[in-house]
């Protein structure tokens, strides 16, 4: 197994950034019905609905829910009749992939110099830059396409302060928002066809000037019957991180198999969200009717003896079935949820961070094998 990092740290990549970010500014899902998406987020994941854009103020295509937890936002849009080029490939999305990921965007301090640096390197570009402008003030969108269907939104918002962009309006909380689960978007994960993760790498390296930070291969990411291998690539504050996968050669089908079967072609299969206190938002998910992978009870069995002390204790860690893993820097704590949908795809990570940067190395194994055990009783191991 290896595993590199890169030595830039975060203020010299930033100094030397040729494509600077601002962060992750949404998530954005294209769905079968966006109204009941937005129920479920905000009831199983504690997210507050905060913007709505639709037939009665306007937009007699789509509806779209905006939701938010701490910085974290997810759009949810349903097409209600199609009658543009994009309401075409946002209807025809959902046939052909299920509910999914449609745009990873990134919020940037100049939207069109960011485009013009991406197309410049490589990148085909979708959606030359535009403004729109409400009594809010301004927002300048541009888009690039990446692996599958799934694009990157290059948004400029500064000095904007509306509910989200011009064309929405502010939206009642669907249920009464509690204390939020979770504060921010940690990482966005994707699947790309074998032989295809280091174009994707390649393609971040020159079109967004991002840099590799963690590559996994080898016996550590492996079990007995599946494979699979595995680059992150971040820009250069680490705001913004994206592993890219790939299924390698193994006895049985891999969860990344499974997935573009699915799935039908490349996209994003998971989401990590970061939160304060893994330990109240697991039992509040799970109270709101949230599944989680399952790990067998020996995991905890030797857990104290290598990964060390954990500020939750293990016989919680084991009651909620959740992971650890420690590295030079610190610990995490993880959990993985079972998809979210019917087709086995698109699913959720929990992550507590204390000091790591990592992604969970020394649970790959473990993860990998609660994910078969999900595969083996759907008939696609």
């Amino acid at each position: 197994m290896t595993e590199t990092t890169s030595a830039a740290t975060p203020q010299t990549a930033r100094q030397a950034d040729p494509f600077p970010v601002k962060g992750m500014d949404a998530v954005v899902f294209a769905v079968g019905n966006a109204k009941q998406a937005a129920h479920y987020y905000s009831t199983a994941f504690g997210m507050k609905a905060v913007a709505y854009s639709g037939p009665e103020n306007g937009s007699r295509e789509t509806a779209s829910y905006v939701l938010e937890s701490g910085g974290a936002r997810f759009v949810f849009t349903s097409v209600i009749r199609p009658t543009t080029d994009w309401g075409h490939f946002l209807a025809d999305h959902v046939a052909a992939h299920g509910d999914g990921v449609i745009d990873l965007a990134i919020e940037v301090p100049d939207a069109r110099a960011a485009y013009h640096y991406a197309v410049e390197h490589g990148a085909r570009g979708l959606v030359e830059p535009y403004e729109e402008k409400d009594e809010h003030g301004t927002v300048v969108r541009a888009a690039i396409a990446t692996y599958g269907k799934t694009r990157h939104t290059l948004v400029e918002r500064t000095g904007y302060d509306g509910p989200y962009l011009p064309g929405f309006v502010p939206a009642t909380p669907i249920v009464e928002p509690g204390k939020r689960y979770f504060q921010a978007i940690d990482h966005c994960v994707g699947n790309v066809e074998l032989g295809k993760m280091d174009e994707w790498v390649a393609f971040y390296n020159k079109v967004l000037g991002f840099t590799n930070m963690k590559e996994f291969v080898g016996d550590d990411i492996a079990t007995e019957y599946s494979a699979l291998m595995s680059k992150v690539v971040a820009d250069g504050t680490r705001k913004v991180k994206f592993p890219i996968n790939e299924p390698a050669i193994g006895k049985k089908k891999s969860q990344i198999d499974e997935y573009l079967e699915f799935y039908g072609e490349a996209g994003v299969q998971h989401i990590a969200l970061a939160t304060n206190d893994i330990v109240a938002t697991v039992r509040a998910m799970r109270a709101a009717g949230v599944q989680f992978l399952n790990t067998p009870d020996s995991y905890y069995e030797t857990l104290g003896e290598w990964a060390g002390e954990t500020r939750v204790p293990v016989e919680t860690l084991r009651e909620l079935k959740i992971l650890v893993d420690r590295d030079e820097d610190g610990y995490l704590l993880q959990i993985f949820t079972k998809p979210v949908q019917d087709r086995p795809t698109v699913f959720f990570e929990m992550i507590e961070r204390h000091g790591s940067m990592g992604f969970g190395k020394g649970n790959f194994k473990a993860l990998f094998e609660a994910i078969e055990r999900e595969q083996e009783l759907r008939g696609n191991l």
